[in-house]
Parts: structure tokens; C-alpha cells; sequence
């Protein structure tokens, strides 16, 4: 845990959303709360995956069955501090893609998600946090791809404009999503 409150100490904020929320991550990894495991009913920390192909314009998606729409893939720690590791269990759970690679180590990108109460294996889930740490990866878009029929009923490489036609999450869309997407064109830019 130390060497994430340390990256995050580190992490530069790209806008405002991100300030707020690096405060108040930070304010809760301080707090013991167990954080890392779903036993904090509050907020725990999940990670995310913004998998993007090899030309920038397309980005790995799946069909989320409990929120009804097409959104980034990933999960929660459930006490595993290692979340690079945790983030490419994820990526291969949700989309059988194993061949995935970091195109930075760091932290992509931080954010804190609401969650609606919901059904989840015929057990109600109430309301609450994600305390999520996003990484940016790249996966060729030729791989076999595969539903986790449990979690996702579709898993496909979406064209980065037309995110916001396929994904129904609003918020999502004009918050996150157009974010990363901007970040991911900032990066490709510094790297020429």
C-alpha cells in the first residue's frame, strides 16, 4: 500500500475531476478501512483497463450485463495490492485476451465511480464507491476475443469516436471516457 500512496503522492493530475478525487483516494488509503477487499461496503479500489490497438483509434470494450452498456473493462482489487496485476486478470477474465502490453507503468488515470445499488448473483449490492486507478494498454486487435457470460454478454474493439454512440452511460462518456481518449492523443503526440 505504501507504494501506491506514493505513486499516487506522485500522480500529476490532468484536470479538476482528477485533484478531487486523487484528494480524497489518498484520504482513504490512509484510513486503514480495508480498502482493498469488498468488506469496505463504502468504497474499495478497482482498477480499469483502457486497452487501445496499435493505431490509437480503437478501444477494447465489453457489454456489461448489470449496467447495460458497453464500458472499459476491469474490476476490484479484492485485496490484492498489486494492481498491475490485478488489471491484466481482468483484461483476460472479461476478454480472453492474454498478449497485453503496458504502454506505461504508471498511472493512467484516477478516478472515483459511483456504483447504483444492484443485483449481482441474485444477492443485492447497495449503493457505493470505486476508488479506481486506470492503466493505458495496447493488445492487437487481431486476437480471439471472449465473453465472460457471467459479467459481459459482448467484447469488441469500438472505433474511439464512436464511444459515445455505443456506450449509454452519459456520465461516463463526458467524463471518463472522452478523457482517456484525450490523454491517449496527448501521448501519441509527446511521443513524435
Amino acid at each position: 500500500m505504501e507504494n501506491l500512496e506514493k505513486e499516487l503522492r506522485e500522480y500529476k493530475p490532468f484536470n479538476e475531476q482528477e485533484k478531487r478525487d486523487k484528494e480524497l483516494i489518498l484520504q482513504w488509503l490512509q484510513s486503514g478501512d480495508e480498502i482493498f477487499t469488498r468488506g469496505n461496503k463504502i468504497a474499495h479500489i478497482t482498477v480499469s483497463a483502457w486497452i487501445v490497438n496499435d493505431k490509437r483509434d480503437k478501444v477494447l470494450m465489453a457489454y456489461h450485463n448489470i449496467y447495460n452498456s458497453w464500458a472499459w473493462l476491469g474490476g476490484h482489487a479484492d485485496g490484492n495490492k498489486n494492481l498491475k496485476d490485478v488489471v491484466l486478470k481482468e483484461v483476460e477474465e472479461e476478454s480472453g485476451v492474454k498478449e497485453v502490453k503496458f504502454l506505461s507503468t504508471d498511472i493512467f488515470s484516477i478516478e472515483i465511480l459511483t456504483v447504483n445499488g444492484h443485483e449481482k448473483k441474485g444477492e443485492y449490492i447497495s449503493s457505493h464507491l470505486h476508488l479506481n486507478f486506470t492503466f493505458l494498454l495496447e493488445a492487437d486487435e487481431k486476437l480471439s476475443l471472449q465473453i465472460k457470460p457471467d459479467e459481459n454478454s459482448g467484447v469488441e474493439w469500438i472505433k474511439v469516436d464512436e464511444i459515445s454512440k455505443k456506450s449509454s452511460e452519459k456520465w461516463f462518456v463526458e467524463r471518463i471516457y472522452s478523457k482517456l481518449c484525450k490523454k491517449v492523443k496527448e501521448n501519441i503526440t509527446e511521443e513524435i
